[in-house]
């Protein structure tokens, strides 16, 4: 089975509809990654119903740790900067999407991380 996973800083207190878009943004930016460099992924995981999770972290620095390790692991990836029109400063990184992939794989990387 296949997944999306969604990361959203909690730290920054962003409203619901504020969320909402910085994970759609985040699930979009990803996807389009992941059927740019392994369509045949991204094919399978529409097939099955675009399965996704969103979890939080609690700063910055925890976002960024998620991204560097997503890279490293070799996954399509993003990392979403605001562009502070509404509630937050303009570059501030608000969210990380990582797939769709695997979901054993991506367990590696946040498994260890809450819902949001």
């Amino acid at each position: 089975m296949y997944k999306q996973v969604i990361i959203l800083r909690n730290d920054l207190k962003m409203g619901k509809g504020k969320l909402v878009a910085q994970g759609s943004h985040a699930s979009l930016i990803s996807f389009l990654n992941t059927q740019k460099n392994n369509p045949s992924v991204a094919k399978e995981w529409l097939n099955e119903g675009q399965k996704k999770v969103v979890l939080k972290v609690n700063s910055e620095k925890e976002l960024f740790e998620v991204f560097r390790d997503a890279n490293i692991d070799g996954f399509s990836c993003c990392l979403i900067r605001d562009a502070g029109h509404t509630q937050i400063p303009s570059g501030t990184a608000t969210a990380v999407g990582i797939g769709p992939d695997k979901e054993e794989k991506l367990e590696k990387i946040t498994g260890k991380l809450k819902l949001l």
